[in-house]
């Protein structure tokens, strides 16, 4: 069992554990990971579907609960070879992971949210975010990584 006092590690520690979480979770339902050194496409790994053939570029995001998270609009397409694996780390849990398709983003809501920044004043670059909460959960929950698996 791993330590998980998630509160205990830092910002780069819990997004580092979130990646190789989310690479062994594919790797243990047999998929093939294609991994780069480099992260300067928004995309954190390649995975492929060993049943299918397809491909699927990933975006990985960590956080602690009740948070929010965010991909840049320019780092991620949204279409159908495009997820994004949300893990949220609660202390003396395993991570909770979700699997997303970029194309929820199409149709936002509570949970998946559009900021564009494009008021005056605002300098930030457009983002699709993840606003997770208690709240949220049942809008979340579909996308929980067993349903994902089919488990």
């Amino acid at each position: 069992m791993p330590n998980t006092k998630w509160s205990e590690l830092s910002s780069l520690q819990l997004g580092q554990y979130g990646e190789y979480y989310a690479k062994m979770e594919f790797a243990s339902y047999g998929w093939e990971i294609y991994t780069s050194e480099l992260d300067d496409h928004g995309v954190d790994f390649v995975a492929k579907d060993v049943k299918t053939g397809d491909f699927f570029e990933i975006q990985v995001k960590s956080i602690r609960p009740s948070g929010y998270a965010f991909v840049f609009k320019d780092k991620i397409s949204l279409d159908d070879h495009h997820l994004v694996c949300f893990l949220c780390f609660i202390d003396e849990e395993l991570p909770k992971l979700y699997i997303i398709p970029a194309t929820v983003w199409k149709n936002p809501n509570a949970v998946f949210v559009e900021h564009n920044y494009d008021k005056p004043g605002q300098t930030s670059k457009p983002e699709w975010g993840i606003n997770y909460s208690n709240k949220n959960l049942p809008l979340l929950d579909k996308y929980n990584s067993e349903k994902f698996f089919g488990e």
